[in-house]
């Protein structure tokens, strides 16, 4: 997965460029999909900073083997992205989990 087809799968999913985020919530990775986006004027990056992101997170899917898992997240959930409330992606990393907890 690239960050442009992680963005694809956003915007055909929700029609906005939605903020990504890794975040380490006890023992899980989790990948959110934030409720700022990338078309409000208030959105604190810039567009080349935005993708810059979604690049980075892409390779941690890809090298982690989670992009399968978010691509039939995003296809299968019902939530949205709204004030305050992100939808949390839980990413299952097997045995290759205790490398992220150190």
């Amino acid at each position: 997965m690239t960050g442009k087809q992680l963005h694809q799968l956003i915007v055909d999913k929700w029609g906005y460029s939605f903020d990504v985020q890794l975040r380490r919530i006890k023992d899980r990775i989790f990948l959110q999909i934030m409720w700022r986006y990338l078309e409000q004027a208030s959105f604190p990056l810039s567009e080349e900073d935005y993708f810059a992101n979604l690049e980075a997170i892409a390779q941690y899917l890809q090298a982690w083997g989670g992009g399968e898992q978010v691509q039939q997240f995003i296809a299968q959930t019902k939530e949205k992205p709204r004030l305050g409330k992100a939808v949390s992606i839980p990413l299952e990393l097997g045995a290759r989990a205790a490398e992220w907890f150190i």
